[in-house]
């Protein structure tokens, strides 16, 4: 795991990556039209988890699933007010030029070069922010969204001919990784493995078997096919947490951790769901007091969305310091961790295949095992574990994938996974808040409105209540 400093300034590729060559003009080898793999790598990698995994997506979706409440009046994004514009950096800043064409630039590069380590990093990279995309909001464009000569209006990609792109993205990546390497070896300039690409390999096969467990439900699909192909690839995923693919912030200044700026007092109020914190204090969770820094009365209290502000936010709970977590004279938060998967989740993944295949029984101990490994993580007291566990150790015989999925929802504090399970699963069995703008939870990101002007689809129209394929 790498501790890195990042600016703003280091995560602006885009001038330097979109330089093309014209016609047969030498090259100034002092001005470079093409920027090495290594030096795209890191801002990629940073903009991954600042913009994306800790960025609007996952904050947007962390109130929606009641994980993170705004101390706001409403209409507010707690609330559901999302529009068009909301979205238009995420899609036409962050996504499509930072971080797809980036990549896109530095993996044809190395592939020329045949630097087999930097092309499959990429592909995987790509494979999950592609991912990221299609599930945010459904249909996307990408088979032409990168030719711009060829004409300025790329239709959209179905959603899964985008999900079939990134599982064979994904296969490439593996073969890219598996051959060996005859040009410039990753090290340094990879912030979340440090260049070690058997760590690289684990991180693919568990994104395959989350992407094939993410259609267990879609049309034309069957769960317990997706549930043997997760298993397969799962066999080569991720085997403890020392595998989880993560970057930690250095904490100084200009390299603090996304959650801890996301949560400032600047921030409007960012404080943690009532649905979670009573969640914890009724199970008598010791995940508690690391996922959660006491209210100033030195309790744990979660605001209920859409009601009054309250006055004096500090009496609430807040995201703790593990995670990123601002509190009052405790900076420790800044240099905090972001995590794009863990083996809690490969666990949790594992038990939900274990269950469409083989049922609860068989299921249950693997469940266990991955409540286990994120307590583990969090570094939770054995003791504590093994009380807890005792206490939840059995499936909801009724509805075992209620209990998983409910324990998920909990060891994927803060990540897009809690929000995509809830579409695909319908766990857990969330309400509407009260004084709700729309009087639905969005199933979906609205189109940006940048793109609704310069590219307009028909797929554009369709409503935020409506759900993406996947979750049909």
């Amino acid at each position: 795991m790498k501790i890195i400093y990042y600016s703003i300034a280091t995560m602006l590729l885009l001038s330097f990556s979109s330089c093309k060559k014209f016609l047969d003009v030498n090259e100034d080898p002092d001005h470079p039209l093409k920027v090495q793999e290594s030096l795209i790598l890191t801002p990629v990698e940073l903009y991954t988890t600042t913009q994306i995994a800790a960025g609007y997506p996952t904050v947007t979706t962390s109130y929606w699933t009641q994980q993170l409440a705004l101390n706001q009046e409403s209409p507010n994004i707690d609330t559901y007010r999302i529009t068009p514009t909301d979205v238009n950096n995420t899609w036409s800043f962050d996504l499509y030029p930072a971080i797809f064409y980036n990549l896109r630039t530095m993996i044809s590069n190395a592939d020329k070069k045949n630097n087999t380590s930097y092309s499959g990093v990429g592909k995987i990279l790509l494979a999950y922010n592609l991912a990221v995309c299609t599930d945010l909001w459904g249909d996307i464009p990408y088979t032409q969204a990168f030719n711009a000569l060829d004409g300025p209006k790329p239709v959209y990609d179905s959603q899964e001919s985008i999900y079939k792109v990134i599982q064979t993205m994904l296969d490439d990546a593996i073969v890219k990784l598996n051959t060996p390497n005859t040009n410039k070896a990753m090290g340094a300039d990879d912030l979340i493995y440090g260049g070690n690409l058997a760590a690289w390999k684990k991180f693919a096969y568990t994104l395959k078997a989350r992407y094939y467990l993410r259609l267990s439900k879609a049309a034309g699909y069957n769960a317990a096919t997706q549930a043997d192909l997760a298993l397969t690839a799962l066999q080569s995923g991720f085997a403890s947490n020392a595998d989880n693919a993560s970057i930690t912030y250095a904490g100084s200044a200009k390299a603090e951790s996304p959650w801890y700026q996301n949560t400032l007092p600047g921030a409007g109020g960012v404080v943690l769901s009532s649905y979670l914190v009573n969640i914890l204090k009724v199970n008598n969770d010791p995940r508690l007091p690391i996922l959660a820094n006491p209210g100033s009365g030195g309790g744990y209290i979660g605001r209920t969305s859409g009601t009054a502000a309250a006055t004096d936010p500090s009496t609430y709970a807040t995201v703790g310091t593990f995670y990123g977590g601002y509190i009052d004279g405790n900076d420790s938060g800044s240099a905090a961790p972001v995590f794009l998967a863990t083996y809690a989740e490969a666990l949790f993944i594992k038990a939900e295949a274990t269950l469409y295949k083989s049922g609860a029984a068989a299921a249950t101990p693997i469940y266990n095992s991955a409540i286990g490994a994120h307590m583990d993580m969090l570094k939770i007291a054995a003791a504590d574990k093994a009380i807890y566990l005792a206490a939840h150790a059995t499936l909801d015989p009724s509805v075992p994938l209620k209990t998983i999925i409910g324990e998920k929802y909990i060891a994927d504090f803060l990540s897009l996974e809690v929000y995509n399970d809830w579409r695909r699963t319908g766990y857990p069995a969330l309400s509407v808040v009260q004084n709700a703008f729309k009087p639905y939870i969005p199933q979906r990101f609205p189109y940006p409105s940048q793109e609704i002007t310069s590219n307009p689809q028909p797929q554009q129209s369709i409503a935020t209540s409506t759900k993406v394929w996947w979750a049909n």
